[in-house]
């Protein structure tokens, strides 16, 4: 159970005190700031729901005195104990009925279970949430004004104009919700896309995915960019646009590769790869890895797609940074390669990869059980497709081993039945003694 001390508030009576404590000025108290209040007087006209505004409100900067030391969370019908410790009424009710007769915080033992409203508390807390509240939305409806303006300047600006207004934009959609709900109800996406052509700058591209990328796309949105000459200027700033471009460009390519109607040949591209593979290896700039492998991960269903990526080199990569990712990565990065593996080309070239054995063996039982399965599914290819050349090598980095630990392990039955199964191929190569003595574990977990 939680334990939470009230802070004391000067000018405050009665919420460390029981019952219903009174305060000289309630308005004054809020206006200079002894709760944290905003500007401006008091409740507003209209009868809000105290329960709605804290849930919009998510606020983590809520004063120690509207928190209920029980549940850590606001109150919204606070009573006090005979202790003069104040709880949000259901929470202390629950705390009795699991047969406690004693104060949370203080765990003093309670000569009287009856409980006292609080009502100049609950007046404090629904007064600070309202006037939060009513600042939030009138906020909220100043940036919407603002994003319809700029939606209408960029129907007939050109130039830089264009440029200044898509920056104007995207910084407004970006930092507020409602921004972004307005953009995509009042037609914004339409004529933002529309931008997207050819002939478009870097300058003006470069805003717009970074908008698009902020919005929640219907399936028609994301039909309307699917066009190749969207795609392609999407590609092209995904290889020569700044840091922050080329992931938002990624990031978008993803949100498109996820719906129904897509084609794979709009991601068979040279291109597109290139650029992947090197957000994959810049090791300067390392947010753009996640990003890159996570669109790396459903193109590589694509036959056509697979086959690109060997021939333009990925998986000696993919395998060379494999020691270098976090967990995350590492499984996306394991499951392209796995999914290589399905295709001769792509097992050869993962095979022909002078670190795929011991960077794999290395994977087996260190990370996740995901991790491993997609592991040992590429020595499963790699040792089925050449097993004198590879079992032999990864029975030398520690393989035996490490398929023992899998079998004795509680993972999936289909992940030990692989697991025996390739150890009884890479067995076929030793004396029983010899295999014996590779099967020992002190190698596996130096």
């Amino acid at each position: 159970m939680p334990m939470f001390q009230p802070l004391k508030r000067d000018g405050l009576v009665g919420f460390e005190g029981g019952g219903d404590g009174q305060i000289l000025d309630l308005d004054t108290a809020v206006k200079d700031g002894l709760l944290g209040g905003v500007n401006g007087g008091g409740v507003p006209d209209e009868k809000l729901d105290l329960k709605t505004m804290i849930k919009e409100l998510d606020l983590q900067d809520v004063p120690s005195v509207f928190i209920c030391p029980i549940s850590l969370e606001p109150m919204q019908d606070p009573v006090t104990l005979c202790t003069g410790q104040t709880y949000e009424r259901s929470n202390i009710h629950r705390w009795f009925s699991l047969g406690h007769l004693t104060c949370p915080t203080t765990m003093q033992e309670l000569w009287d279970d009856a409980v006292t409203p609080n009502r100049t508390l609950h007046h404090l807390i629904y007064t600070w949430f309202s006037q939060k509240y009513v600042l939030m939305k009138k906020r909220s409806e100043d940036v919407q004004g603002r994003a319809i303006e700029v939606l209408g300047t960029l129907k007939k600006a050109k130039g830089q104009a264009r440029v200044q207004a898509l920056s104007e934009l995207k910084q407004i959609v970006v930092a507020h919700l409602m921004a972004r709900k307005t953009v995509v109800e009042e037609g914004g996406v339409s004529v933002i896309s529309s931008l997207l052509g050819p002939f478009t700058s870097h300058a003006v591209g470069s805003e717009v995915v970074a908008i698009l990328v902020s919005l929640d796309l219907d399936s028609d949105s994301k039909s309307g960019l699917m066009q190749p000459a969207k795609v392609s200027l999407i590609v092209d700033m995904l290889n020569d646009g700044s840091n922050e471009t080329k992931v938002n460009c990624v990031r978008l390519i993803r949100g498109l590769v996820e719906e129904k109607g897509f084609r794979p040949e709009l991601v068979s591209s040279h291109s597109l790869l290139v650029g992947l593979m090197r957000l994959v290896k810049d090791k300067r700039h390392r947010y753009g890895v996640s990003p890159a492998l996570g669109l790396l991960k459903p193109i590589s269903a694509h036959k056509q797609v697979r086959s690109l990526m060997v021939r333009v080199g990925a998986v000696p990569q993919l395998v060379d940074i494999l020691p270098s990712l976090d967990p995350d990565c590492l499984e996306s990065a394991l499951f392209v390669l796995d999914a290589l593996c399905s295709d001769v080309e792509g097992r050869v070239a993962v095979k022909d990869s002078a670190n795929t054995i011991p960077y794999t063996v290395k994977v087996l039982m260190r990370v996740t059980e995901s991790c491993t399965n997609y592991a040992l599914s590429i020595l499963w290819s790699v040792c089925k497709l050449a097993p004198e050349e590879c079992s032999p090598l990864a029975v030398e980095v520690g393989l035996a081993a490490k398929l023992l630990l899998v079998i004795q392990s509680g993972c999936d039955p289909a992940l030990k039945q692989r697991s025996a199964e390739l150890l009884k191929l890479c067995s076929l190569h030793y004396s029983d003694t010899m295999f014996i003595s590779k099967c020992r574990l002190t190698r596996t977990i130096q």
